[in-house]
């Protein structure tokens, strides 16, 4: 198998290069830190030392973000197996696989079915956006005794069952510690509108690529945002749009609206209830609107993203971890330019404060 490098900085082929094959290894950066390159090209160069590897996310739309990535990485047959934590998980412990009230499954069972595994068998494993599994999964890797790599970020943790970067430290008992910390995917003006709303300690370094700030609009009705999109989307034929929304109901009644309104667009909708077909496998390698709920957005970048109902927040506390960890998300996803909308007579609190000089109103 012939290894090929996407287009990495030096930085970040340095640190890839310096990771040891064997033990365990966690890989902490922020936002467009390159950390899902990372970790399909990680994946792929275990994979030459003879031993399958495995890369796992949480997102499933992440998982076909994924999945070209790591063929663009290699020639020929490449045993990387690409999945979501949950589809791997059930396929490695076979039968009957219980499922508990927060999503996931009986851990002692599957610590149980490790413990009387193959140890013939080692596994390696390599986890992007390993801030959004649980505790639970990382003590799993241990008893397994996976050669694991994770890559997370703890102040983009959306899900309710997560870890901490010392979490995932603990639970794998113990790993070597490293860090990526430019950002290449946003522009200045989007990653300092991100940080008005990072949670951990300092802030992240701004980007030298300089774009239009970050807009905000009144859009009292789903007849604006469709509006709205309809002019990006046609000034911008060549550009990716990424839609993100708090509802699925919201999703679907802006795509009917699009699909009726101007469908030469042929907008993409994503949404993890659907267990086939349109609106569970997405091409998107194509430029053009794909709309997507908030839980889904982890990981993906587009050229233009838009958040169209800030409104949905107006009754959460400007302050809370959960709400500013959303929006430090949804925002760092854009590659160009992020425009907010809001319905109602007056923004809501969480962007009101946010300054002129940050945030462009109208």
């Amino acid at each position: 198998m012939t290894l090929t490098y996407l287009d990495l900085t030096p930085a970040q082929r340095a640190l890839l290069d310096g990771l040891p094959f064997d033990g365990n290894h966690l890989v902490s950066g922020p936002p467009g830190s390159g950390k899902s390159v990372l970790a399909a090209q990680r994946a792929v160069m275990l994979a030459l030392t003879g031993r399958p590897a495995v890369l796992l996310t949480r997102s499933n739309l992440l998982r076909q973000s994924l999945g070209p990535m790591v063929s663009a990485l290699s020639s020929g047959g490449t045993p990387v197996t690409v999945a979501t934590a949950h589809s791997w998980l059930a396929r490695w412990h076979g039968g009957e696989v219980r499922r508990t009230d927060d999503g996931w499954y009986d851990w002692p069972a599957f610590y149980e079915r490790a413990a009387l595994g193959d140890p013939d068998e080692p596994l390696t494993l390599v986890v992007d956006e390993g801030q959004d599994l649980p505790p639970a999964f990382y003590r799993l890797c241990r008893i397994l005794g996976a050669r694991t790599t994770v890559f997370a970020d703890e102040c983009q943790r959306l899900t309710e069952t997560n870890s901490t970067l010392t979490e995932i430290a603990r639970g794998l008992g113990g790993c070597d510690s490293h860090e990526t910390d430019a950002n290449h995917r946003n522009t200045r003006q989007t990653a300092e509108f991100g940080a008005w709303f990072h949670t951990g300690p300092g802030s992240p370094a701004l980007p030298d690529r300089d774009g239009p700030l970050p807009r905000l609009h009144a859009l009292p009705d789903q007849a604006a945002v469709a509006r709205l999109l309809t002019g990006l989307a046609e000034g911008r034929p060549g550009n990716s749009i990424g839609v993100v929304v708090h509802s699925t109901q919201a999703q679907f009644d802006l795509l009917a609206r699009l699909e009726r309104e101007a469908p030469r667009l042929r907008p993409q909708m994503y949404t993890a209830q659907a267990t086939a077909g349109r609106y569970r496998t997405l091409d998107l390698s194509r430029p053009g609107i794909v709309i997507v709920h908030r839980a889904s957005a982890k990981g993906l970048q587009f050229d233009t993203v838009v958040v169209p109902d800030t409104e949905a927040d107006a009754g959460t506390d400007p302050t809370s971890a959960a709400l500013r960890m959303q929006y430090y998300v949804m925002a760092t996803r854009a590659r160009h330019d992020l425009h907010l909308g809001y319905a109602g007579e007056r923004e809501p609190g969480h962007l009101r404060d946010v300054p002129r000089g940050v945030l462009a109103r109208g």
